[in-house]
């Protein structure tokens, strides 16, 4: 039984008192057992009582005192220090102790001096995937993601976002100061996470539905959250596709056809802007992703200005 922190420790054990009731030395913390060893006689049972409260014998801060004198008759136990928080450092053949580096900004990714266009595929990159709701960012993401050479992460910003289960402010029912900051909170959230995947060798690929005309928290935020290596790629489609994918979607996340053209008209800003841009109108998924694979290779050659 594991004590709750701050509640009274167990009883020490005093020679001629009993163990405290509902409370078993023994039973919480078994010894090593050896060979030949016989018990002592049972102590005689104390008067109940209250118990006194103290931290046991040898707990670090306890405050030190004389020895009790042993009983009449019997040797004294010896006595076995045990060194408390004394770090163990662990041995290589451990498991739980693997070293992790910590994330920072990531930089640029390199094209490597050999001509010819570089292989995206085999190579650790940070990916931010914009468009619209229904564009069909998450699966184009969850599809590049389980289709690499490398390990690669999928960070869904809606998934984080609905981390909150009490007290989730959807925009839905009215842009208001809590659905920003759970956005803001969604995406600092995404952004630490993909660093530190970034800086244990595990691509990562993000997708959010970025405004062209809020650049300071849309792009400008994750850029500052991941680092000047994070490569966008807009993935618009028609307005008639994305109203039909929209129209397949439930719950919170299927929007009003109206709210659908609002947001698809905004993200038309991002035509003239130099970022990539892919029209997976008529794309399936296994087809944009292969689609994304070269416009990375060209980002990776080029980076685009943003």
């Amino acid at each position: 039984m594991q004590h709750a922190v701050g509640s009274p420790l167990p009883p020490p054990h005093q020679p001629g008192h009993g163990p405290a009731v509902g409370w078993s030395p023994a039973a919480q913390h078994p010894g090593p057992h050896h060979p030949g060893a016989h018990p002592g006689p049972a102590p005689a049972q104390q008067p109940a009582g209250p118990a006194p409260v103290g931290p046991p014998p040898g707990f670090a801060g306890a405050p030190t005192g004389p020895a009790a004198p042993h009983p009449p008759g019997r040797a004294p136990a010896p006595h076995h220090s045990v060194p408390h928080h004394a770090p163990v450092p662990p041995t290589p053949e451990t498991t739980g102790h693997v070293q992790l580096p910590p994330g920072g900004p990531v930089p640029m990714p390199s094209a490597p001096p050999a001509a010819g266009m570089p292989d995206p595929t085999s190579t650790t990159l940070a990916v931010l995937l914009i468009g619209p709701a229904g564009a069909g960012k998450t699966s184009v993401a969850k599809y590049w993601a389980g289709h690499r050479r490398v390990p690669t992460a999928h960070i869904s910003l809606d998934d984080v976002r609905e981390w909150v289960r009490s007290g989730f402010a959807d925009p839905q029912s009215g842009w208001n100061d809590n659905s920003e900051a759970q956005y803001r909170l969604a995406r600092r959230t995404c952004g630490f996470a993909a660093r530190n995947f970034l800086a244990n060798n595990i691509s990562c690929i993000l997708d959010d539905a970025v405004f062209p005309d809020r650049p300071v928290v849309g792009l400008g935020g994750w850029k500052r959250h991941i680092g000047p290596g994070l490569l966008p790629v807009v993935l618009l489609p028609g307005l008639e596709i994305v109203l039909e994918r929209n129209a397949e979607r439930s719950g919170n996340r299927r929007l009003t056809d109206e709210e659908v053209a609002r947001i698809h008209g905004r993200m038309a800003g991002w035509y003239g802007s130099g970022l990539p841009i892919i029209d997976n109108s008529q794309l399936d998924v296994p087809t944009t992703a292969r689609v994304l694979d070269d416009v990375l290779a060209r980002s990776i050659a080029s980076p685009p200005p943003w």
